[in-house]
């Protein structure tokens, strides 16, 4: 029995497990101390939500806004001072976008019809609508009418709309369906790859000089390939990806 005894006391195991064959009354398993409260599961679940919502929110703000053209503006419609349309006069009334842009084919910018421009006609008709009621004010004082710009580039970036025209780019490949819009609204971004998509590949953005005005022309057979207009205008696509095309 010391003999025993001896051995539990150099090996403490030894009488715990004396003590198990003795039953369960008799065991007492050491206390430990917690180290997590009663909410520490409660917090945990609460932060791992917050990482994952932070998560969703970082992938929509990649991947969503973009989508959602909130920084190209795309399909965005300025409020003008009259609610010009271009379904209206272009495509029903067949007046020719040189008639109100008139620099269009000489100079960088397209340029904005002057109001007596439009009073060239609206001092005939729709003479007391109230829509015009800013274009007839703009000619009683002689003050222009304040456009707000649909499209809008960096300061950094030249861009003429004389060449483009002169080569064969319709006015339809950067505007979209101007034609058809009663209000103008932005239809394409403008980014950097954009252009360049057209200027490493602009054979099936061209048409002929005579189609470039003509917001509903569509390719027909007979219509000179690609090509064979790239030729006519003479462009060279190797050297429109240059720096200095579009950043002098």
């Amino acid at each position: 029995m010391r003999r025993n005894e001896a051995h539990q006391g150099t090996f403490p195991f030894v009488r715990i497990w004396a003590d198990g064959l003795a039953g369960p009354d008799k065991m007492a398993p050491p206390s430990m101390a917690a180290i997590f409260g009663p909410r520490a599961n409660l917090v945990t679940n609460a932060v791992l939500l917050a990482l994952a919502g932070l998560a969703l929110f970082a992938a929509f703000l990649i991947w969503g806004v973009p989508l959602m053209h909130y920084n190209t503006q795309v399909s965005l419609t300025p409020l003008q001072p009259v609610p010009f349309s271009h379904k209206h006069h272009v495509s029903g009334l067949g007046i020719d976008c040189r008639y109100c842009h008139t620099s269009v084919e000489i100079a960088r910018t397209a340029g904005l019809p002057a109001t007596e421009t439009c009073m060239t006609c609206h001092s005939q008709i729709w003479t007391n609508a109230a829509m015009l009621a800013p274009v007839r004010q703009s000619l009683a004082e002689n003050k222009p009418l304040r456009w707000h710009r649909v499209y809008t580039l960096p300061d950094y970036v030249y861009f003429d709309h004389s060449i483009h025209v002169a080569k064969g780019v319709g006015c339809t490949e950067c505007h979209g369906p101007i034609g058809d819009m009663p209000l103008t609204w932005r239809a394409t971004d403008l980014t950097m790859g954009w252009c360049l998509d057209c200027h490493r590949n602009p054979a099936p953005r061209l048409r002929p000089r005579e189609a470039v005005f003509n917001p509903h022309w569509q390719r027909t057979p007979e219509t000179p390939s690609g090509a064979q207009l790239m030729a006519a205008y003479r462009i060279h696509p190797r050297t429109l990806t240059d720096c200095t095309v579009c950043h002098r």
